[in-house]
């Protein structure tokens, strides 16, 4: 199962965490379970990935939802591997009664197994209400809602030390050319362009799947997630080849192509943001201003900003997201009880507890961007809502694990081939669609 949840964004914490901001329950009166502790007397039962931080942050949320309907509630933290860790639950007679799951292929594959009860109608009003219609795509299974997507992770951030910018004289660029030609000056001012997690093979799916957004369009992307149309298809060849450039230009990657090899996703933000500056830049989401303040001091803003990553061959920019979607498991003692908890994550007060507290986007448009922390978090929360409909669920995230989330295998392990020669886009296409048409049968 994936992979970069606990690994990354519980080291990842709140873009706000400067500021000292603190979680309340506030924002008047919400209708969860009634609002008038009906729920007094029964536990909720949440199961998910996330620890450390996170785990403090959604706390506060559950206990927001317990001062207004009466409710207990228990978390488990789950690491990365929730199909494993619910099914031998559920099979124990033991499930939880709300499961948070962080991609599409689980929910899907818990949908199917029946596990799952369909969401409220008061959920998916305030889910039609609040979402662009795509958060609700994806949180469905032959027309049935079964998750709603709370959290959210904004993929399509280039992240870059304003100093290094300014001293080479570039300003952010809007088109993938115009960024590798700003990489270039950059170089020339004595630090490489980018620093680049070649040894976390789920980094460089990313970066291929944000050119191949904007470079082939929605409806193919959306095709080749679900692997209807062929990885040997002209556009992915012709997205590799692209990427390519970037990967093969010594010039641009901070020690070249072995050095990116045995670089994780830490390493990648510390040659940018660390002690010893390698590097003007580094792509990943919006978690890097996490990694940037709290392991490394930078102020979010000052010391460490982001550019949208550009458009590539006058397509439309991309959005490029990840999300954690809350599902009702059937067999959970307190279904009932769950079901209420899901109609209060639904609300725009629910993400504001967490958006207050930081590290959080919401894609609920009914939040207000003031809920907030800081200017950076607004600005990329407010990024990820304008794109409506355009926004596009993490590739790999959508794919069968053997294929999009398997370290050593799969496209993660074929990328990073790739990285090391770049030189032949057709034969890499080649072998990716042979290890999607593997995983897709299974």
């Amino acid at each position: 199962m994936m992979r970069r949840r606990t690994t990354l964004l519980t080291s990842c914490t709140a873009l706000a965490l400067a500021l000292g901001a603190t979680a309340c329950g506030g924002g008047g009166p919400v209708s969860a379970g009634g609002g008038d502790k009906s729920l007094g007397g029964q536990t909720v039962t949440v199961a998910g990935v996330w620890t450390g931080s996170e785990q403090k942050n959604f706390q506060k949320v559950l206990d927001a939802f317990s001062a207004k309907t009466g409710a207990k509630t228990q978390f488990i933290s789950t690491g990365d591997n929730v199909s494993t860790v619910v099914g031998s639950k559920i099979e124990g007679g033991n499930a939880p009664d709300v499961v948070m799951v962080p991609q599409v292929g689980v929910l899907q594959q818990f949908a199917k197994k029946g596990w799952l009860k369909p969401l409220s109608s008061t959920t998916e009003k305030a889910v039609d209400a609040g979402y662009a219609p795509v958060w609700k795509k994806y949180g469905s299974v032959d027309g049935l809602l079964y998750g709603l997507y709370f959290k959210a992770a904004h993929k399509s951030t280039v992240w870059y030390s304003p100093e290094a910018l300014t001293q080479a004289g570039v300003k952010p660029p809007t088109t993938y050319d115009a960024m590798l030609k700003a990489g270039h000056t950059v170089s020339d001012s004595g630090l490489a362009a980018f620093s680049v997690a070649g040894q976390d093979g789920w980094t460089l799916t990313d970066w291929f799947e944000n050119i191949y957004l904007s470079q082939a369009g929605p409806e193919k992307y959306d095709a080749l997630a679900a692997h209807k149309l062929k990885w040997t298809d002209a556009s992915v060849v012709k997205a590799l080849g692209t990427l390519g450039k970037l990967f093969k230009d010594r010039q641009l990657i901070a020690g070249g192509q072995k050095e990116a090899l045995n670089t994780d996703f830490p390493g990648s933000v510390q040659k940018v943001f660390g002690p010893k500056p390698e590097a003007g830049m580094v792509y990943e989401g919006d978690f890097v201003a996490g990694v940037a303040h709290d392991q490394f001091g930078k102020t979010i803003g000052k010391d460490a900003n982001f550019f949208p990553f550009p458009a590539v061959d006058g397509g439309k920019a991309p959005v490029v997201s990840g999300g954690d979607a809350a599902v009702v498991l059937k067999d959970g003692k307190n279904a009932s009880a769950g079901m209420k908890l899901l109609e209060y994550l639904a609300t725009p007060e629910a993400a504001a507890v967490w958006a207050k507290a930081g590290g959080f986007l919401s894609p609920n448009k009914k939040l207000s961007l003031d809920s907030y922390g800081d200017d950076v978090t607004r600005a990329t929360a407010k990024s990820l809502v304008s794109a409506g409909d355009s926004v596009r669920f993490d590739m790999s995230d959508q794919a069968p694990a053997a294929f999009g989330g398997t370290k050593g295998a799969g496209e993660w392990k074929l990328l990073q081939d790739f990285l090391s020669d770049p030189s032949n886009p057709k034969g890499t296409a080649a072998q990716l669609e042979a290890a999607a048409a593997k995983a897709y049968k299974g």
